[in-house]
């Protein structure tokens, strides 16, 4: 039974690490059912205490994920036509040309957003980047949150 718990906690966690990459799986929240999976058996227990710190940082990074790169566009001077741009074009970007679209999307709408108030291409493309910059800031805040609790999981598991 352990085996199997750490085997099945250990693919989680590989998959965690892989949806900081690829915006098919979401990633902490993968890594943190891995956690649990290898709290589930008997044999490897973490404290209740480290298991409450991980779910909240788990759910601090996944909404700090979605949000940063609407706050990064607002944070270069972009309008808020930019921002609602950025998150609708996440949207259309996830349902319409996934995963492509994670990234391309928030950048086509924070650049169209700025185009549609009338500004000029160059500040429409330094909206548009600024959102771009957000994304990569979410997927290293994901990156490091996923890292850590694969760290755990493996110093648990293998007794590091």
């Amino acid at each position: 039974m352990d085996i199997a718990l750490i085997i099945i906690g250990l693919l989680f966690s590989i998959f965690g690490i892989l949806g900081c990459l690829l915006p098919i799986f979401p990633g902490p929240p993968l890594s943190y059912i891995g956690l649990l999976l290898l709290h589930a058996a008997p044999k490897y227990q973490f404290s209740s205490k480290f298991l409450i710190i991980m779910a909240i940082i788990t759910l601090v990074v996944t909404i700090l994920d979605n949000f940063m790169p609407a706050w990064s566009t607002k944070q270069s001077g972009g309008s808020k036509r930019a921002v609602w741009g950025s998150m609708i074009g996440l949207g259309a970007g996830m349902l319409i040309f996934p995963p492509w679209g994670l990234l391309i999307g928030p950048f086509l709408g924070a650049v169209i957003g700025e185009l549609s108030t009338g500004k000029d291409s160059r500040e429409a493309l330094k909206s548009g980047f600024s959102t771009f910059i957000g994304f990569l800031g979410g997927v290293v805040i994901k990156l490091m949150a996923s890292g850590v609790m694969m760290w755990y999981f493996i110093k648990m598991a293998f007794s590091l």
